[in-house]
């Protein structure tokens, strides 16, 4: 039974046709993804869908009493949400209904009416309804989506712009709408929360319809896919995933069928013009039928989209030298803020001491690493990579890079100026090149025509992404230090920049919480949480298995500093789980702790090895290419490039100590 019909739903705005000839409806409990580029009208199809807009033609009808909860991008606050006296009253006011009849239940009580039917009916219904679990679902709902209890006091008015999108969120949650509404709703969620709204979604009663950017996330919430493509609107079944495979084959089919057909219209105009020179009119004639209805019935071929086309080499001519071994080292390294320079107290007032963030006993990046940098939000992940690519001074301890080291840093927070009026002149005044190649190195970016006069300061989201993408890509770099690269950027954006990464040979730092990406790219892993940075030896989907059997980074760093300073494990605390066993793969170990140790199951000991196994191959060629670099006359005549290597072959030999300490660990605990 269907609670929401389109029918020829049309939109315009000026001469421009945004949505055209859309049919679709929405039945109960129908969970809907909704996908297309940015500029394809999913945002405008949500409004006319909710009510917020009317479309220049067409129709929409809705059951009648249907309660609708839309999230926008772009948030607009009631009066009553911003009103309210903290965050937490804000959140349980979208159970307004049942406070109403909290209260409708507490006036009969006080007059004495508890045995009469129209208390007991209220009753029922206010029970049906959850009435009676409402605080225990706000607190979850504001504990899931990253609000901590501290903040559950403060007022809807101090919170940011992201908070309070955040908020709604969780108020839409408890409204329970019939058909709930989401506009890239994981645009300002961490993992956790991520993970927190997909099983919300699963487990509740209602129809949804989301548009979002995040495959993993529509894997996880949806059953079918609306995609909005050329201004029309094309129905598939099941989630992301199995979209992707059925409009591949559908678009390979149409364009064979459309290059077949185009076959056969050039076949009925050569006979065509072959009977007529012929003077065989009757035959002429039979195949001038033919061909009218061949192209009557003309099958278009997919239209190929613009996508996005990340350049090897940099622009400005050349690739990045090779970098040493270690390209990142970190030891004892404490990130935060200094006062005047971000730190700020409690109640946001200017600090008069430093702020420190989290502390990374050890991190080292290996030349080639592909490392994501992975916690929940306000942990410090962005201030390590501000603090590794320079933008912030380390608080304490040490931070060094290999030689030959060239960054390439994109910022996660790009409103910041960026020289030039427009696109063009703000590639312009960060290198001399002329107007034609900087506008063929901005076409790969999809800023093509007159999208290069576009005025920076007007540019969307996606653009301005966009713009940083090729500005980045000006100067050669083997370190590229990455804050939320595919903020902002739809699908086929997304792909590009995983293709990119996965092909490059520069060393990879990536902040992200697009899962996809992570599983994609990355090899390894850095975690940020509890105030301390520490490695994981494995991918995304290792680290989510082994938070799910209790590895935490707490433990993780305590494992690290045992093998640091070769210490035993008081007795008293349990070992970590198998997983933490190979997270330090470069950390200097004197010597090995000793005592029974916890058996690895046969998946994590396989895993593992190959991963211990790998290191010690790569680890002891490159000794033994230094060893030979140390006898070469070159080498050994200067004395800053025998400093260099000398530096670097004893940086390889404590990696490799620490590899082989590690395989015998692993041995002793082989299943």
């Amino acid at each position: 039974m269907s609670i929401l019909r389109l029918d020829r739903v049309r939109r315009e705005v000026g001469t421009f046709v945004i949505l055209d000839d859309i049919t679709a409806a929405v039945a109960v409990d129908d969970r809907i993804g909704l996908v297309g580029a940015n500029g394809a009208g999913k945002t405008t199809l949500l409004r006319i869908a909710a009510g917020r807009d009317e479309p220049d033609g067409g129709s929409v009808q809705r059951r009648r009493n249907l309660t609708i909860g839309l999230l926008a991008q772009e948030s607009h606050f009631d009066a009553a949400f911003m009103a309210a006296p903290d965050l937490r009253a804000a959140v349980r006011h979208g159970g307004a209904r049942l406070e109403a009849m909290a209260e409708q239940l507490a006036t009969l009580e006080r007059e004495g009416r508890v045995q009469e039917a129209p208390y007991a009916n209220l009753q029922h219904e206010f029970e049906a309804l959850g009435g009676y679990t409402l605080d225990q679902r706000v607190d979850e709902a504001l504990s899931g989506l990253g609000f901590t209890r501290d903040e559950w006091a403060k007022p809807p008015t101090a919170l940011s712009g992201g908070e309070q999108t955040r908020a709604t969120l969780a108020r839409l949650v408890i409204a329970q709408p019939d058909l709930l509404m989401l506009d890239e709703p994981t645009n300002h969620l961490d993992i956790g929360a991520i993970e927190w709204l997909e099983e919300h979604l699963r487990r509740r009663h209602g129809s949804l319809l989301v548009a979002s950017h995040d495959r993993a996330f529509l894997d996880a919430s949806v059953t079918r896919i609306w995609e909005l493509r050329d201004r029309r609107l094309t129905a598939f079944r099941g989630d992301y995933s199995a979209f992707h495979r059925q409009r591949e084959e559908r678009d390979a089919r149409a364009a064979k069928d459309a290059d077949s057909q185009a076959d056969q219209i050039e076949r009925e105009k050569e006979l065509v013009q072959r009977y007529r020179s012929h003077r065989k009119f009757s035959k002429m004639h039979e195949h001038e039928a033919r061909l009218e209805r061949l192209q009557a019935d003309r099958v278009e071929a997919p239209k190929s989209t613009r996508k996005l086309r990340l350049p090897a080499g940099a622009l400005a001519g050349g690739g990045a030298s090779r970098s040493g071994e270690i390209v990142v080292r970190a030891e004892s390294l404490v990130v935060g803020y200094l006062p005047g320079r971000g730190a700020v107290e409690a109640d946001g007032s200017p600090a008069r001491v430093p702020h420190r963030v989290a502390t990374a006993p050890f991190l080292a990046a290996q030349r080639g690493d592909r490392i994501g940098i992975v916690g929940p939000n306000g942990a410090g992940k962005t201030t390590l990579l501000r603090t590794i690519a320079g933008d912030l001074p380390p608080l304490d301890g040490m931070l060094s890079f290999g030689n030959a080291v060239q960054q390439g840093y994109l910022a996660q927070l790009r409103d910041a100026a960026i020289p030039g009026a427009t696109v063009l002149d703000a590639l312009l005044a960060a290198i001399p090149v002329t107007d034609g190649e900087a506008r063929s190195f901005l076409a790969r970016f999809l800023f093509r025509g007159e999208d290069v006069f576009k005025e920076v300061r007007a540019l969307s989201g996606g653009e301005r992404s966009r713009l940083e993408l090729a500005l980045l890509g000006i100067m050669p770099s083997n370190l590229l230090l990455l804050d939320e690269p595919t903020n902002h950027l739809d699908i086929p954006a997304r792909e590009a920049i995983e293709s990119f990464m996965t092909e490059s040979p520069a060393t990879l730092l990536v902040v992200s919480h697009d899962r996809r990406l992570l599983e994609t790219v990355c090899t390894s892993l850095w975690v940020v949480d509890d105030a301390l940075a520490v490695p994981f030896a494995g991918g995304w989907r290792e680290w989510r298995a082994a938070v799910a059997d209790g590895w935490t980074v707490k433990d993780a760093a305590e494992l690290q500093a045992q093998r640091l300073s070769g210490g035993a494990r008081p007795a008293d605390r349990p070992a970590p789980p198998p997983y933490a066993a190979a997270t330090v793969a470069t950390a200097p170990v004197p010597r090995r702790p000793t005592g029974r140790r916890e058996k690895l199951s046969k998946d994590a000991y396989r895993r593992l090895k190959a991963s211990v196994e790998a290191d010690l191959s790569r680890l002891g060629l490159r000794k033994s290419q230094l060893e030979l670099a140390m006898a070469t006359p070159g080498v050994a005549a200067n004395f800053v490039e025998m400093r260099r290597v000398t530096s670097e072959l004893a940086d390889v030999e404590q990696a490799l100590a620490a590899v082989e300490d590690a395989w015998l660990d692993l041995e002793e605990r082989a299943p």
